[in-house]
């Protein structure tokens, strides 16, 4: 049988400061909002755009180092992975999620982030934790 292949790019600006927290593992987590906007023109001619929301997650050290130079504004490029996640909250009500678990952040332009300058790689190999690292009530976002 032939493998699948799982792979996703997203070009956009992060809608809100990155989010750091820490796995009872003591594992760095970055949760990152990041929004893509798409222009086209609708049947009337009239031009209309479409934003999507995505969260975007990284693990580890890439995390932390890229917590410390991204904030609200800043045009990046993400490349990783589409997960879904069901999870039960505190109530017991089932919740779904979909994330992009990154194994590549580009950073682009000037930016608006902490970092103004040129635009930089943190990439690397794929260093997500085992899905089953977080507790039973703790679901990292």
């Amino acid at each position: 049988m032939a493998e699948g292949l799982n792979r996703v790019t997203l070009i956009g600006n992060l809608g809100a400061d990155p989010e750091l927290k820490y796995t009872q593992n003591g594992q760095a987590v970055l949760r990152l909002r990041l929004a893509t906007t798409e222009s086209y023109v609708n049947r009337a001619g009239e031009r209309q755009q479409r934003t999507d929301w995505h969260t975007v997650i990284v693990w580890g050290k890439r995390g932390e180092a890229l917590n410390n130079i991204l904030s609200k504004g800043r045009s990046i490029c993400a490349e990783g992975r589409i997960q879904y996640r069901q999870w039960e909250d505190k109530d017991g009500n089932k919740r779904n999620s979909t994330e992009i678990v990154a194994q590549n952040i580009v950073l682009l332009g000037s930016g608006r982030g902490r970092d103004s300058g040129a635009p930089g790689d943190f990439g690397g190999g794929d260093s997500a934790p085992p899905a089953d690292d977080f507790g039973d009530d703790d679901i990292p976002f």
